[in-house]
């Protein structure tokens, strides 16, 4: 009897482990069933989920395939049963799509408001709604929108008409929105917008096509007589200047005179752009030209940001100070132009006016609050304000629905899914629920969405679920081989891959260290590994032999500096190298500032912040380096 009992515990036990796993695969077959408009299989394999986790994406599957013919109380029941969920709001999304398009526009009025996740398309569907309905603030709200060099969806189209014969956008207002996407060589966008512009005034499409072909004989050729003939001329230059300072600037000097004086400001204010991208010592005599005009063009915040960046490279602070306080209100309120403002102040000599700065700048957990906060004499600590969630608090966290669902989808390798279940469901959660949130996902492998969610505290924090540091044990074997800093490791594999092993990029970088496969080959090469295979580099051990040989190896053959390593693993070593000034050393936070790639200035700046942070959690002691010590000074070419 009792081995009767044992035999049953043992069936009902492999019963249980393996029911997940098969109704996982369930679930797999009726999102393809769904993907594939195959509605009789997603009714078998809904017959088989009414228990599972993911049951309402399942309901949601079925009602989305009969939406545009199902009844109004359908859609209601299925909102009212999921109310605060994702997958209500994705069925509210999609049907306000249906109710847009057709003009319905009593439904649409009574279901958007309850609307949490909207676009462009939708926001347009609401201001068609709104100018249906005689709403006259409608006209100035929707006006923001027309200032984008992408683009719009066709929802757009009658509110933009309607803001053009409203007199809330003007022939000037078009125009500029046609040199925005010209800009960004947008060519069709312009085209599209150019319908606005009477056909006598309007940009001739074969003269726009001769000069995105080839700019330089199309400048060398056109005489510039009207607005079209300026807009097409500079677009030109632009395209010029995307590959060869000189040459644009040499065709720029032969027909600057047919330009207006706001042409000209626009066009130097590129040049300068441009030149300080790459570094050009002319680029600040550029700039101050475009402004020394008699109807200065209104410069951008980006084409600004790098002004600063230019001044930086020759220490000029009266002009970071000055081209600081041109920038608009939202774009002087980030962390990178506070720092740089209040360090001009206090080259300047008004520490009061840099400490107003500094001081609550150093409480901010980023490269220029821990920057700030020794510019003030402060090290970096961590201790303050730790948060220990409890067994009990993680215990309730799991059980939520929303965690259950991201789990589900996260298991099933969807991690698109997971990760907007996830955001969904601890969006509005107190610094207690994200780090019993983030413990969550920490115990079972979702390191990205540990550190994410950590992240986001605002007063009560755990650095250690921040700062994740798995693979410990594997990692400091290896380190000890290569004599390479811990933290700093720890603090580009952060930024790398957040710990995802298998995970690769678009431009095919896999693993931990997220190699690429000629790297990973010329590695194993050096490493003498026989029979390499693409397919071990996503192992973790491999991956972290590879791509610390490969680091030091960087490391090595530039200074042994930590800041120019790490920007030529993101961008190449060649690239890090350039980057230095031809003939001044440089302090290495400009240096990290005034990198030309997005990129690799953001990811530079997140690895050497993150390699203090992982000092202080992996108790290196407080002998550590400084962050400034980190960055260093990067010595001329």
């Amino acid at each position: 009897m009792a081995i009767r009992k044992h035999l049953i515990g043992l069936i009902l036990l492999a019963y249980a482990v393996t029911l997940p796993a098969s109704q996982d695969s369930d679930f797999i077959g009726a999102r393809k069933a769904f993907q594939d408009g195959n509605g009789k299989l997603l009714d078998d394999y809904a017959r088989r989920l009414q228990h599972h986790a993911l049951w309402p994406y399942v309901e949601y599957f079925q009602l989305r395939m009969v939406l545009r013919t199902t009844d109004i109380a359908a859609i209601r029941n299925f909102l009212s049963r999921h109310e605060g969920n994702l997958v209500a709001d994705r069925l509210r999304g999609d049907w306000l799509r249906i109710l847009g398009k057709n003009q319905q526009w009593m439904l649409f009025e009574a279901e958007y408001p309850f609307l949490v996740n909207r676009d462009n398309e939708l926001t347009c569907y609401s201001y068609q709604q709104r100018l249906s309905a005689k709403d006259k603030e409608v006209l100035t709200e929707a006006r923001s929108l027309w200032f984008t060099p992408n683009s719009m969806p066709d929802s757009c189209t009658p509110v933009f008409i309607a803001l053009i014969s409203g007199g809330k956008i003007s022939r000037e207002d078009i125009w500029t929105r046609i040199r925005l996407a010209l800009e960004e060589g947008q060519t069709g966008v312009a085209t599209h917008i150019n319908r606005h512009i009477p056909s006598h005034e309007a940009l001739n499409s074969t003269d726009l096509n001769n000069a995105a072909k080839n700019p330089l004989r199309f400048l060398d050729t056109h005489k510039i007589k009207t607005r079209s003939d300026r807009e097409i001329a500079l677009f030109a230059l632009l395209r010029l200047l995307r590959n060869d300072t000189d040459q644009a600037y040499a065709q720029w000097s032969k027909i600057k005179g047919q330009l207006t004086a706001s042409d000209r400001s626009y066009f130097l204010a590129r040049l300068g752009h441009r030149a300080a991208m790459r570094h050009d010592p002319r680029a600040p005599g550029w700039f101050r030209e475009a402004q020394n005009t008699d109807k200065p063009y209104p410069p951008s915040d980006t084409v600004l940001a790098w002004q600063v960046r230019a001044a930086l490279r020759i220490a000029d602070w009266d002009m970071i100070l000055k081209t600081i306080d041109r920038m608009s209100a939202t774009e002087q309120q980030i962390d990178t132009w506070r720092y740089w403002k209040a360090r001009a102040l206090k080259v300047k000599g008004n520490i009061p006016g840099a400490n107003g700065i500094f001081i609550p700048l150093s409480d901010e957990h980023s490269f220029y609050g821990q920057l700030a906060k020794e510019e003030l004499g402060s090290i970096l600590s961590i201790a303050d304000k730790t948060y220990r969630v409890s067994h009990n608090e993680v215990s309730a966290m799991e059980r939520r629905p929303g965690v259950q669902r991201a789990l589900a989808f996260s298991r099933m390798n969807l991690r698109t899914e997971a990760y907007r279940e996830w955001i969904w469901t601890i969006r509005d959660f107190s610094d207690a629920e994200l780090l019993a949130a983030a413990e969550v996902a920490r115990r079972h492998g979702m390191y990205d969405r540990a550190i994410n969610t950590a992240n986001r505290t605002v007063s009560q924090h755990d650095f250690n679920l921040r700062f994740l540091s798995p693979h410990r044990e594997a990692l400091q074997k290896i380190l000890r081989q290569h004599q390479l800093d811990e933290a700093w490791v720890y603090g580009l594999i952060r930024q790398e891959s957040r710990f995802i092993a298998d995970i690769k990029s678009h431009a095919g970088a896999a693993g931990l260290m997220q190699l690429m496969p000629a790297t990973a080959e010329w590695v194993a090469k050096q490493l003498g590994i026989q029979n390499f295979r693409q397919n071990i580099v996503v192992d973790v051990n491999t991956n972290l032999r590879l791509g610390t040989y490969y680091l030091k190896h960087v490391l090595g053959t530039l200074d042994n500096q930590p800041l120019l390593a790490s920007a030529a693993y993101n961008a190449g070593p060649g690239r890090a190298k350039r980057w230095r000034d031809n003939t001044r050393p440089l302090e290495g936070a400009i240096y990290a500032e005034t990198i030309p790639f997005n990129e690799t200035r953001d990811y530079v700046k997140k690895v050497l912040k993150n390699s203090m942070y992982y000092a202080r959690v992996l108790d290196h002691g407080h002998d550590s380096p400084t962050l400034k010590e980190r960055l260093g000074v990067v010595a001329a070419k």
